[in-house]
């Protein structure tokens, strides 16, 4: 890690706090941009919803990651949560980036989290970082998302779009909301279970940003996910093996709509064959690229339900 000094937005989330001990550990100075005042002194203040930033404080930073923006899966997707959805990434980015752009020395990179979902639902097509984006809400949301960063790109901020796929962790990310119902034997695959699943275990993906970062030859779209994507049928049955529970119960698409609405057919049920050609061709190598190893990894030890 070379960047002399690293600024975060969204440090308290799950890739944001597993980040910044990763990227202080490779002697990178680390400071966060939060949106209350915390147990960090050093930490800087700032109110996307009213415009407030601290552009004077963001002077000097060799790096910027910015990962703000609210969990796509905390609750069903009404026509106000889509709303804030949108209007906590668009415009906090937009926020940022211009602040970044008016600086006398910005930084050299801003590495601006997208997703996977961008792609929108494409069956069992490979999709890599110069694949078309997809249609729907995600990939709306996404696309959106990512113009946002035109004013640091025009600044001369090399800017990377980090496309991620949902994140394996011990605690937090999509194995926390599938850990209990497998646990009580009552998982099973999401439909027809033959939708494509793209995955990142979060290790690899702090490794990911430590190395865009330091890369110069990466902007651009990148696609942070491991290359081992399987089919939802070939995941429910890893994660069985792992947690050592039957998944026999498959889940009707019908029940997950009436459950979910719009964010099943759209998280759940649709089809991302994703491939990190970007990452592979800059050198990376993962740590986890199966899934079944990553899953082991990311619940070993872990006692709750």
């Amino acid at each position: 890690m070379t960047a002399a000094g690293v600024l975060i937005t969204g440090a308290s989330g799950l890739i944001g706090s597993a980040l910044a001990p990763a990227l202080e550990a490779g002697g990178a100075r680390v400071s966060r941009l939060v949106r209350r005042p915390g147990a960090d002194a050093r930490a800087l203040l700032w109110d996307p919803d009213r415009g407030a930033i601290p552009r004077p404080a963001l002077e000097g930073f060799d790096a910027v990651v910015h990962l703000a923006g609210e969990s796509i899966a905390a609750g069903r997707w009404t026509r106000a949560r889509r709303a804030r959805l949108l209007e906590s990434r668009v415009g906090p980015t937009r926020l940022l980036c211009g602040a970044l752009a008016e600086l006398e020395r910005p930084p050299r990179v801003l590495v601006s989290a997208s997703a996977i979902g961008i792609y929108g639902d494409r069956g069992s097509e490979v999709l890599t970082e110069a694949s078309p984006p997809g249609s729907g809400f995600l990939a709306a949301l996404a696309r959106d998302w990512e113009q946002a960063t035109t004013v640091a790109e025009a600044r001369g901020i090399r800017v990377v779009h980090l496309r991620i796929a949902p994140v394996f962790a011990a605690r937090g990310g999509m194995l926390a909301l599938l850990r209990l119902p497998f646990r009580l034997g009552l998982g099973g695959p999401l439909g027809s279970g033959r939708q494509w699943m793209s995955w990142i275990a979060l290790e690899d993906l702090t490794a990911a940003i430590r190395h865009v970062i330091a890369r110069d030859e990466l902007a651009g779209a990148v696609n942070a996910a491991a290359p081992g994507a399987v089919t939802n049928a070939e995941f429910t049955r890893a994660l069985a093996r792992v947690l050592r529970r039957p998944a026999f119960l498959r889940v009707p698409a019908a029940a997950l709509r009436i459950a979910l609405g719009g964010m099943a057919d759209e998280a759940l049920l649709a089809s991302a064959r994703v491939e990190p050609r970007r990452l592979l061709e800059a050198g990376f190598s993962f740590r986890f690229p199966e899934v079944e190893p990553a899953l082991r990894h990311a619940l070993a030890g872990h006692s709750g339900p």
